[in-house]
């Protein structure tokens, strides 16, 4: 059993996180601005209200922790949310305050979240990807300050990497469209709109590229990722997604209509394939999400007899093209 320390645990991602890691045995110590009500924290959980940019607080609450681990989630999540330099500005600060001093005190293991985001889809500059599925090798091209908020976590902990050798496992991980287990009981997601209408009209899936995990298969990768850290290369990042997409037809059809220009590269995504691989989660770490939206969603939307037939067939299973 470890002690982790989890900024941001309040947060969509975060309560599902703190969840899954107590429930795995581990003691959990949530930081964030914002307390979840007593009742409702998980046995083992100890929860701390505070300010990460507050000067020192971080290193503060890190030294009376002394956790094994940091799992920093702490951010503004979602993009245009604030001004952009505010966005920028929180969360650098955030994940440079927590990293640094997680760093400062020797705790052995210290993951950052990322985002998607930073590959840059939906500029309005036409973004185009190289290839399909998506992956790590992707060039990342931010155009706003979330997404390059993200990137430079990722470089963040890829700095301290490098400065640390082994003494301290550093990784990051890009996290797809996150989905908490009241949303798959029909609580709005994090764009308003409920799964079952996000399925029902793949416009508004489409602008995240039909991308989607989870919570609580973040929350398992996580508990894996900890455990392996010392078995793979420092710094490394990973996209962590749902082995298929939030679509009722395949993204061979769905893409070209939503992403001009995307007919060719776009055209192995057949079946339920999704845009995002996680082949390097799968390959690293031996991690595979357990959850499907044709598992966990409650209420379907009203399909004709094409997408009924997808939606039943490979039980959520990712064809390979």
């Amino acid at each position: 059993m470890s002690r982790i320390f989890v900024t941001g645990g309040s947060g969509r991602l975060g309560r599902s996180v703190v969840a899954g890691l107590a429930q795995a045995g581990h003691e959990v110590v949530s930081v964030d601005r914002d307390a979840v009500p007593a009742g409702q924290l998980p046995p083992g959980v100890v929860q701390e209200t505070a300010d990460l940019l507050a000067p020192g607080e971080a290193l503060r609450l890190l030294r009376e922790s002394r956790p094994d681990a940091v799992i920093h989630l702490a951010a503004i999540a979602v993009p245009f949310s604030a001004p952009e330099d505010v966005i920028f500005g929180t969360n650098t600060r955030l994940a440079f305050a927590v990293i640094s001093a997680a760093t400062e005190l020797g705790v052995p293991k210290i993951i950052t979240a990322s985002s998607p985001t930073v590959l840059g889809y939906g500029s309005p500059a036409d973004w185009l990807p190289p290839s399909f599925p998506l992956d790590e090798r992707t060039p990342p091209k931010p155009w706003n300050a979330y997404a390059l908020s993200k990137l430079i976590a990722e470089q963040t902990v890829q700095m301290f990497a490098a400065a640390q050798g082994e003494r301290i496992r550093y990784a990051a991980f890009r996290p797809c469209f996150v989905i908490s287990p009241e949303e798959w009981e029909g609580a709005p997601t994090q764009q308003g709109h409920t799964l079952a209408e996000r399925l029902a009209d793949p416009a508004l899936s489409a602008p995240a590229l039909f991308n989607y995990v989870d919570a609580r298969d973040v929350a398992d990768f996580l508990d894996l990722l900890l455990r392996k850290m010392t078995d793979i290369p420092n710094g490394e990042t990973f996209f962590v997604g749902a082995a298929d997409a939030l679509a009722t037809a395949p993204l061979a059809e769905l893409m070209p209509r939503f992403l001009p220009g995307s007919e060719d590269i776009s055209a192995g995504l057949t079946g339920t394939s999704p845009a995002f691989s996680i082949a390097k989660a799968e390959e690293l770490l031996g991690w595979q999400p357990r959850r499907s939206w044709r598992t966990e969603l409650t209420s379907r939307p009203t399909l004709n007899d094409e997408a009924s037939a997808l939606v039943t067939a490979g039980g959520g299973s990712k064809e390979t093209p």
